[in-house]
């Protein structure tokens, strides 16, 4: 899910950056009779039709596919809330999609005003769709206002402190993306002068979206809940700050030396700084995003493990944590094995297990030694190796002490059942 994510977020959101470049190139060319940009911009949308629009539209079903796998009532409640949202969203998707063949193809055989014309509808269509998608995926964080748990309403739900910061957030990345994509044209340009000219422009446009990310960056933290305020201040920003700063002064140098340096664009400086922003750059920024959210994976009211966790009146949702709190998850899990229902000794390390399946592996690996999160792990580095300690630990987490993990306390039976499994892991 992660590459196919960071794909797909190199790929749509360089198109919408793309379409506001086009219209300003265009303008350029119409306005100054410049038919060289013209050929600059028919290579720039040749690659954007095949990067953007053919492995973007690839890699965007390929998200929510995997998305569903790992967490189907997060999609739900997604396509619940905004299923009109999203199909305004596909009108203007479809308009991008026609818009840049119409724009690639027609490039010096239609009347250039018309042209121009093209370019701002394609520019439209192509903020609208982040605009929307901006309005959806935050509510994965934070619902639009409080007024939506009473009244249901897609606009109450698209509508919060959340939204804006992070679109001027996206915007601005996408106004860079442009930029480096454009390096990656213009690097293969045969007129030294243009690729002089362009690469001083595009790196001005790349500052001018590196600014806007980090105003955006610093309004967004701001209107963070409480539990995403904590992951992202005590767990995730002081392991990935070093890195993050590395980057940010990274592209910089990179927007400087495109500036002063224009010739130095080769295929493989450019090529291998759009990985390396995919790679050090949008993966872990949108990890920590995805991590932030904990313990919730949408709209405040629906954990990580796919439980309930609140009432919505407004959609007639009714919270599960009081039935898991009485009769225990297993219970009240409609997938668990009818021989594994009631925790006997012959099969308490068996149920125990799923027990952390169920509730703790949507966030934490159950396999000692795995990479993310390792539940095992977690107790052995605390010195929590005997059952006791371990139960004594998971009382701790019911009481609500993180506010980044669920606050649902399991039966008495069903704890020890996980305390007996995690014992058998960390020795």
């Amino acid at each position: 899910m992660g590459i196919t994510g960071t794909i797909h977020i190199l790929a749509s959101h360089t198109s919408v950056g793309a379409a506001i470049l086009f219209a300003i190139l265009a303008r350029k060319a119409y306005k100054e009779d410049r038919t060289d940009l013209y050929e600059y911009m028919r290579k720039y949308g040749m690659f954007l039709l095949i990067f953007s629009y053919v492995i973007g539209s690839i890699t965007g079903p390929g998200i929510w596919y995997t998305a569903t796998a790992a967490s189907p009532r997060g999609i739900s409640a997604l396509i619940h809330n905004f299923v009109w949202v999203w199909a305004t969203e596909w009108v203007f998707f479809v308009v991008e999609v026609v818009g840049v063949f119409v724009l690639v193809y027609s490039i010096g055989k239609i009347d250039r005003k018309v042209h121009l014309k093209i370019t701002y509808l394609f520019a439209l269509a192509s903020v609208s769709t982040l605009f929307l998608i901006i309005g959806i995926i935050s509510f994965m964080m934070w619902p639009g206002n409080d007024m939506w748990f009473t009244t249901g309403s897609a606009s109450d739900a698209f509508f919060g402190s959340n939204t804006f910061p992070h679109l001027i957030v996206r915007f601005g990345f996408m106004v860079a993306m442009s930029a480096v994509i454009g390096f990656i044209i213009a690097g293969v340009l045969k007129d030294e002068d243009l690729k002089k000219e362009l690469a001083r422009k595009l790196s001005v446009i790349g500052f001018v979206g590196g600014a806007i990310v980090m105003f955006g960056f610093v309004w967004y933290i701001q209107t963070l809940p409480q539990n995403a305020w904590d992951q992202f201040h005590a767990v995730l920003w002081d392991g990935e700050k070093t890195t993050r700063i590395i980057l940010v002064l990274l592209i910089a140098a990179y927007f400087l030396f495109a500036f002063f340096f224009p010739k130095g664009l080769k295929l493989p400086v450019t090529v291998g700084m759009l990985f390396l922003i995919g790679i050090i750059g949008v993966w872990p920024g949108e990890k920590m995003r995805e991590s932030m959210r904990k313990p919730y994976v949408a709209g405040t009211y629906i954990y990580s493990n796919q439980i309930i966790a609140r009432d919505i009146p407004g959609k007639g949702i009714k919270a599960e944590v009081p039935a898991v709190e009485e009769h225990g998850i297993l219970k009240v899990h409609p997938f668990v094995p009818k021989q594994l229902k009631t925790i006997t000794d012959e099969n308490k390390v068996q149920t125990g297990e799923l027990i952390a399946k169920l509730a703790c592996s949507n966030c934490h690996s159950i396999e000692k030694g795995a990479k993310y999160r390792s539940l095992p792990d977690l107790f052995i580095a605390r010195g929590m190796t005997d059952k006791e300690n371990i139960k004594n630990y998971l009382e701790v987490v019911y009481s609500g002490a993180f506010s980044y993990m669920p606050t649902m306390r399991l039966p008495d039976s069903e704890t020890d059942a996980l305390a007996t499994w995690l014992e058998t892991q960390t020795k």
